[in-house]
């Protein structure tokens, strides 16, 4: 990001001051130049780190948000496994019941008649 900064070059446009010896403002002038085009480098380091700092906070966010939508189909595909498992757990309870209902209706019934033979024939001898 090393573009131009508004009204920004390479050249300087700055003018010395007062009547000081050709030398003295040659010299202060180099001076601020020099100063100015510091200042200059360094905004521009800042630039590029601000702008590489913005780049890898939106990959991750990127990647983060990548991340979310992942876990949240895996979230709506575990629910969806949840919901088919509960009604197979209830289908199951319904038929433990039928079938203790046939085992209760079956042998308790075959057992009440066992009992009672064997009391009519000890009561007739």
């Amino acid at each position: 990001m090393h573009g131009q900064f508004a009204g920004y070059n390479d050249e300087p446009d700055a003018v010395a001051f007062g009547r000081a010896g050709k030398g003295a403002a040659s010299s202060e002038r180099d001076q601020l130049d020099r100063a100015g085009q510091t200042i200059l480098q360094l905004l521009h380091k800042a630039a590029d780190v601000a702008e590489e700092n913005s780049k890898h906070a939106l990959e991750a966010a990127q990647r983060l948000s990548h991340q979310l939508r992942a876990a949240e189909d895996r979230i709506a595909e575990l629910e969806m496994d949840v919901g088919a498992y509960r009604d197979r757990a209830e289908r199951a309870e319904q038929w433990l019941d039928r079938i203790h209902g046939e085992i209760e209706g079956q042998f308790l019934r075959r057992d009440d008649a066992s009992r009672r033979t064997p009391r009519a024939a000890g009561h007739r001898g």
